[in-house]
């Protein structure tokens, strides 16, 4: 018999349903996989949105070239260090060290996107906080509103100096609400001081993490940024206080460290020298905790007598190199002419391993051999360099591999993760400001407003710690080459001053993605990467070809053309030259 049901019948029914669900709470289960609103606002809540927002730092999941450590666009492009490899692997980071990106480039549009997903994650924060449940107290609401800023801020640095003018983006806007129109027609430097000027005003002397940043970092971090804008006096004034009494954010006075090289030891990490970091961790149960920003950049083909056997980028270059090379009395040669005739180092570029060779017997400066793996000298505790044994491609990469950020033998598997496809996942951090680059940064400001007599004090700081033979490479019981370093008499003149103390930068901090973005704030890229790239494409053609820095052009990458088309016509204006 065909059952008939009739409008009123159909609707009774339904009334039914909807009181028997009103009534029965045990129906109402939460989507899986999603937090509430009101899980969001709680202490533990906000603190895991604030987690994610430090987790942001390494552009987890991104690409190689979007991460806050900035080894493709910082030192690549910065001429410390070739692509490397060989031509045809990851051929999409050639056109950093040519300087040929296009708006259209994956790895651009990766730089950006994680960048502003950093941010998302710390407006996201921000926001949660107007609804911050009753377990938060007001003090720990300004304390996660400053961390909030102060990563903020970064991400904003970050974006400013890779790409000039950018929309920004606060806690008051989101989808629906405007987003997709805020333009970048306005500076934002104004913006990412107040982040960090907030930051430094709210937030504590030290954490309770190691990790997280204190009002240190955030001086620090606000004194770099007038430093970008020249705004020497009001970044001096910071700086003094930094150097005076600064601490990490675990108690420790802001120091050099004895030794050099345990600035890229994972054993030696968050000490005195550390101003702020990326936090990495091996074996915490998956190498996402590890730092992933370097697993290609380990010598090729090691197999057990080297680190990771993968993947040869990153390698550094002969300009690099020659940068090292001091006169008899162990002073660098300001003058350039470090490229030039017996200055040059010598390398073993085409030399097969098993042919003989005698590694440079000039004096050099002592950080060469902790930051430059060279052939014949000593690799960490694993063996001396092999040379191009452990290189992929000599006549593209050039015969020398990274050091600095590698992990030690007797570190394998302790303070490496070999949960994935490679040991190249270490607990090594990596140091976003570091108290060597406070002391060089404030004796730029004293070049410029301040007192060369101690300008030249802070650069002899860090150039007495590079001179303590405790910290020399050792081989065979003895220094592993002929190291010579002395500090410099009081800086006669500015021009000198800034000579020396741009020199010192590049010595002191190479191959930690300082270098490009120093050149552009100096407004000399277009001179010295030019100049670079004479002196490069003559031993390595082939990587270089039609490498060409244009000034007014290449200081900054393209607004991603992604970008461009997302947010509509007449949203986001390109750069200038692409």
């Amino acid at each position: 018999m065909k059952t008939l049901i009739t409008k009123g019948t159909l609707t009774a029914t339904l009334l039914m349903a909807v009181s028997f669900a009103c009534t029965d709470k045990f129906l109402e289960v939460p989507a899986t996989g999603q937090l509430s609103g009101a899980q969001l606002t709680t202490k533990a809540g906000l603190d895991g949105l604030l987690m994610g927002a430090y987790a942001q730092l390494n552009a987890r999941g991104f690409s190689q070239s979007a991460s806050s450590f900035n080894w493709v666009r910082g030192s690549v492009s910065g001429g410390e260090a070739n692509k490397g490899s060989n031509s045809g692997d990851f051929n999409a980071l050639t056109p950093y060290e040519t300087y040929q990106l296009l708006p259209s480039s994956g790895e651009v549009n990766a730089k950006w996107n994680a960048m502003y997903e950093g941010i998302a994650r710390c407006n996201s924060v921000l926001r949660s906080l107007g609804s911050a449940g009753s377990d938060v107290t007001a003090a720990q609401k300004t304390g996660l509103q400053a961390e909030a800023r102060f990563l903020r801020g970064h991400y904003y640095f970050e974006l400013k100096r890779n790409f000039n003018m950018v929309p920004f983006i606060d806690e008051t806007v989101d989808y629906g609400t405007g987003i997709e129109k805020v333009a970048n027609n306005a500076d934002i430097w104004p913006k990412i001081e107040a982040d960090f000027k907030f930051a430094q005003d709210n937030l504590p002397a030290t954490q309770s993490s190691v990790g997280r940043a204190n009002k240190w970092a955030a001086m620090a971090y606000l004194a770099k940024t007038y430093l970008y804008e020249k705004k020497y006096t009001e970044a001096k004034a910071l700086f003094d206080q930094v150097i005076a009494n600064g601490v990490t954010s675990n108690g420790l006075k802001y120091a050099l460290l004895a030794n050099y090289s345990d600035n890229f030891n994972a054993a030696k990490d968050n000490g005195s020298e550390s101003v702020f970091a990326i936090q990495a961790a091996a074996n915490a149960g998956s190498s996402d905790n590890a730092n992933p920003d370097l697993v290609l950049n380990f010598p090729y083909n090691t197999g057990s007598n080297g680190p990771a056997g993968c993947c040869g980028f990153f390698a550094p270059s002969f300009e690099l190199a020659n940068s090292f090379r001091v006169d008899a009395k162990g002073l660098p040669l300001l003058d350039g002419s470090y490229n030039t005739g017996a200055n040059q180092l010598k390398t073993d570029q085409g030399i097969a391993s098993s042919a003989a060779f005698t590694p440079d017997a000039g004096p050099v400066d002592p950080r060469l051999d902790w930051s430059i793996g060279r052939r014949g000298i000593q690799y960490l505790d694993w063996q001396p360099h092999p040379g191009l044994d452990w290189i992929r491609d000599q006549s593209f990469a050039g015969p020398y591999s990274p050091k600095k950020f590698v992990f030690y033998k007797s570190q394998d598997k302790v303070l490496t993760d070999g949960s994935s496809w490679t040991d190249g996942y270490s607990a090594i951090n990596y140091n976003i400001i570091r108290f060597a680059d406070v002391l060089l940064m404030a004796a730029e400001c004293e070049v410029e407003v301040g007192s060369l007599a101690t300008a030249t004090n802070y650069v002899n700081l860090v150039r007495t710690r590079a001179a303590n033979p405790a910290g020399f490479v050792i081989q065979n019981g003895k220094p592993a080459a002929n190291y010579v370093i002395s500090n410099y008499a009081t800086f006669a003149d500015k021009a000198t001053a800034r000579a020396a103390v741009q020199f010192e930068r590049k010595l002191e901090l190479s191959g930690e993605g300082h270098r490009f973005y120093d050149l552009v704030r100096w407004g000399t890229a277009a001179t010295v990467l030019n100049a670079f790239l004479a002196y490069e494409s003559k031993l390595l053609p082939t990587a270089y070809s039609g490498g060409k820095f244009t000034a007014g052009k290449d200081e900054y990458q393209p607004i991603p053309q992604t970008q461009i088309d997302y947010q509509g016509k007449d949203v986001l204006t390109q750069n200038p030259g692409y």
